[in-house]
């Protein structure tokens, strides 16, 4: 076993971190939702940076042993990292604002991201 969802959940913030991604926010989707134990929800200002930060994410979580799935890179403007127990979306801000799935899961407890 390739580490439990906590742990790669750290390696997936530690890795938005890394790549400067604003307003990273982590749900604990667990008991909610059969989709992943949590998401993570975080955005960068440029579509270069919007892929920086997926990919850095993906390197961390393939380091972590966990397969990754990746779509919406071609346009950058919302990159889903499908990681099993944890996905990542990152967006362009603009598309954050429009989205905003924080509200679409407000159920969902925020997890510390110290």
């Amino acid at each position: 076993m390739a580490g439990s969802s906590e742990q790669l959940l750290k390696a997936v913030l530690n890795a938005a971190e890394e790549k400067k991604a604003h307003d990273v926010v982590a749900l604990n989707l667990q008991g909610i939702s059969l989709i992943a134990d949590y998401f993570v929800i975080c955005h960068g200002n440029s579509d270069t940076q919007v892929l920086s930060i997926a990919s850095e994410i993906r390197k961390s979580a393939e380091l972590s042993g966990k397969k990754v799935r990746m779509e919406g890179v071609d346009t950058a403007r919302w990159v889903l990292v499908d990681m099993g127990d944890v996905v990542a979306h990152v967006f362009h801000r603009d598309e954050r604002e429009y989205y905003h799935l924080e509200r679409l899961w407000s159920d969902a407890k925020a997890v510390e991201t110290v």
